[in-house]
């Protein structure tokens, strides 16, 4: 016996008894057709409930229909990574320790099969804060160079795997470490006009050999492919700073954020993170810029890879990550905070003896007026998003003094919903 497509409503059995009684006087083969068309109907009578043209999921909303419930001072995000960024697997560094006394293997990173990993590692000939990449097999075999010897890996952090493994990402910049300077043409031997024999050919070198890369003096994105082979840049505009990569979920593009050398240097004589302006980068190297405000935490994508966060101060910025048509939504959160934060430091302070002066409640929040502020109020320095509904933020005081200082660390949670105008209310 089949089954219905459609439920059946008392309704529906009515309009079915009417097109059977007027089937009667029809042709028979149109009978079939008629009752079919009724079913359709009623079919659609049932969808026109707002209820069954809302969104099904979030990521088929667009950014600038978002709404959202902001909760202070939530427990961390349990799928945050908490591995630690000097984390060496035992085999490489084994092999390092054995036949690569003169490296400094700095950090490995696995690729999402586990079966090979990216070795980061300084040299002697170029000390300070920029590294190689070596390829190799987990059990520690060396597989090959990644990076040519004149091209420099900056920000451990953004040397990423793609999630199927496929590809790498990391930025680099045109090597520094001196160069020898060529000798002077008058002080060069003189060469003899002939020779009765031919001179003896050097050695083949041992060292890999490298296509030609191009190299650019401020720090590009380049990509690879998860051999190691072709290695090329993804982004190559002369003069920008990009860091903070993070790609999509469905590894379609990056996201990225990117500074003028300027800006960089004077958020260091600051002693601050740096900050940069968010884009989206696509695998043919297209550059979509999101927003013109300079970010401090790095770009998240959503975990169902339809939109990027960044933060802004004390705003957060969403949004569409593939579109024809993007769009884009601000969450402005300052009172939030700082109501918050009069709120945490009460509570974390002691009780102030009765002839002290009383200070501010949280109804009546403190002016912004230097030396007012709750010590707790800090701008938002990091986003997680591991699930479409669910936006992480945190608050921190950061300054990198010769020890970087990170106190009032905070967890906040943006709850997103579709507005109400999109559920037709």
């Amino acid at each position: 016996m089949h089954k219905s497509l459609y439920p059946v409503t008392h309704s529906t059995q009515n309009l079915i008894a009417a097109v059977r009684a007027r089937a009667g006087v029809l042709q028979p083969p149109m009978a079939p057709v008629i009752i079919l068309l009724a079913l359709v109907w009623a079919g659609c009578s049932s969808n026109s409930d707002p209820q069954r043209i809302r969104p099904r999921q979030l990521r088929d909303l667009p950014a600038a229909r978002l709404a959202y419930t902001f909760h202070a001072d939530v427990d961390a995000p349990p799928e945050i990574n908490s591995e630690e960024t000097n984390t060496r697997i035992e085999a490489i560094q084994s092999d390092f320790d054995a036949r690569r006394k003169d490296d400094a293997l700095l950090r490995t990173i696995a690729s999402p099969d586990g079966q090979r990993a990216l070795a980061l590692y300084g040299t002697t000939d170029e000390p300070g804060p920029t590294f190689h990449i070596d390829l190799y097999a987990m059990d520690g075999k060396f597989l090959r160079n990644i990076t040519p010897p004149d091209l420099a890996c900056v920000f451990q952090d953004s040397v990423l795997w793609s999630s199927d493994g496929s590809l790498i990402a990391f930025v680099g910049r045109k090597t520094q470490k001196p160069q020898p300077t060529p000798t002077p043409l008058e002080e060069l031997p003189e060469v003899p006009s002939a020779s009765p024999l031919p001179s003896a050919l050097p050695s083949p070198s041992i060292a890999p050999a490298f296509g030609l890369v191009p190299l650019y003096n401020t720090e590009q994105v380049y990509l690879c492919n998860r051999d190691g082979f072709d290695l090329k840049p993804l982004t190559k505009r002369e003069g920008l700073i990009y860091f903070a990569l993070s790609w999509a979920p469905d590894d379609h593009a990056l996201a990225a954020l990117a500074c003028k050398e300027n800006e960089w240097t004077m958020r260091e004589k600051e002693f601050k993170t740096a900050m940069g302006r968010p884009r989206i980068i696509s695998l043919d190297g297209q550059e979509r810029l999101l927003d013109d405000s300079l970010a401090e935490a790095p770009p998240v994508w959503s975990s169902d890879s339809s939109k990027v966060a960044a933060a802004f101060g004390f705003d957060v910025g969403i949004y569409d990550g593939a579109s024809k048509a993007p769009t884009q939504a601000r969450i402005p959160l300052h009172e939030a905070l700082l109501t918050a934060s009069v709120a945490f430091d009460e509570k974390s302070q002691p009780a102030k003896k009765a002839d002290t002066a009383p200070t501010k409640t949280v109804a009546t929040p403190p002016t912004q007026q230097a030396g007012t502020l709750p010590a707790s109020f800090n701008p938002i320095v990091r986003l997680e998003w591991p699930a479409p509904d669910k936006l992480y933020l945190q608050t921190s005081y950061i300054r990198l003094y010769n020890e970087p200082i990170n106190t009032w660390q905070r967890w906040h949670l943006l709850t997103l919903s579709a507005q109400a105008a999109v559920l037709g209310r």
